[in-house]
């Protein structure tokens, strides 16, 4: 059995004048969880596209469970699963009978029923796939990609649109996946998840990787840059508040009222920043000290500029 799920060398892929995958490498070992991730643009979908045989790639070698996706695509297809972002089914057909039909395709499927009743789904199975919630939606796609027992699963924003307790099952059933030997590739733009699920983490920006390995690889890289972190009111004056503060640190409103602050932290740094908070008239809410998170890393890789 090959020990790769997915070995990718040198891909290339054009769109007329544009290139959307520029000599990119990737290796998935088998039985882990791989979260490619990367701004809008920067080659995620295509790549995972020419990887389920969707796409012909123009330059490289791409090999999935040790196949050609494109040449060996009839022997490839039973043993993987694709969940795709938009959903998949049949907008007038019911969730159970869009589970069974793609059951009738396996050679030795999942029992439907109980694959539904796993997802939460039970309650919904004679709902049309239009009546679903998008969260119930993408569940139901998730059943699909699964419900054939493949060995590779490839999972596209799996859990978008989904409420906490829903996003907290899914998760406990990919390491589920993962403890019997399925292999997972996900893109996500929702840094925790990968952070949470993912053995390997994959940053792809202009077709190519920029950056790969655990997350506990690439957020303990300049672990010596501590930051200190807090909540308040959006709009704040970082360059009052840097200039409060001893010279070399950086301060940065990372989304609409969080801040960061980055440099050595100690007591002092903290009380200055409260004491110049309360000065401001404003309350500086969860503190926090810690090293980089995985969306800082991806951040700090990829840009902080909106993508079209």
């Amino acid at each position: 059995m090959n020990e790769t799920a997915v070995d990718i060398t040198g891909l290339v892929k054009r769109f007329g004048p544009v290139t959307a995958v520029s000599g990119l490498d990737l290796t998935m070992p088998r039985a882990s969880v791989l979260a490619l991730l990367g701004p809008n643009g920067a080659g995620k979908t295509t790549t995972v596209e020419i990887c389920e045989g969707f796409q012909r790639p123009d330059e490289g070698t791409v090999r999935v469970l040790g196949l050609d996706p494109v040449r060996d695509g009839a022997a490839l297809r039973p043993r993987i699963g694709v969940m795709p972002q938009g959903g998949g089914a049949y907008p007038g057909v019911r969730a159970a009978e869009m589970v069974r039909l793609v059951a009738s395709c396996a050679a030795n499927p999942l029992d439907t029923d109980w694959l539904l009743d796993v997802l939460g789904l039970g309650p919904v199975r004679r709902t049309p796939f239009k009546r679903l919630s998008g969260g119930q939606q993408q569940r139901l796609s998730l059943a699909c990609a699964l419900v054939g027992r493949p060995e590779l699963v490839f999972l596209d924003e799996p859990t978008a649109g989904m409420d906490p307790q829903a996003r907290r099952l899914v998760w406990d059933l990919l390491r589920a996946l993962r403890d019997d030997g399925v292999s997972v590739l996900l893109t996500t733009h929702f840094m925790e998840e990968a952070e949470t699920l993912a053995d390997t983490v994959v940053i792809v920006d202009g077709g190519r990787v920029i950056a790969s390995g655990s997350p506990t690889t690439l957020t303990a890289e300049h672990a010596d840059d501590a930051q200190l972190r807090f909540k308040a009111r959006p709009g704040l004056d970082t360059e009052l508040l840097a200039e409060a503060l001893p010279e070399g640190y950086v301060v940065a409103e990372s989304t609409p009222g969080s801040y960061r602050i980055c440099g050595p932290v100690d007591p002092q740094v903290v009380s200055t920043v409260t004491s110049w908070c309360a000065q401001q008239g404003v309350l500086a809410e969860e503190l926090h000290v810690g090293k980089r998170d995985l969306e800082e890393v991806f951040l700090e890789l990829t840009g902080r500029e909106l993508r079209a």
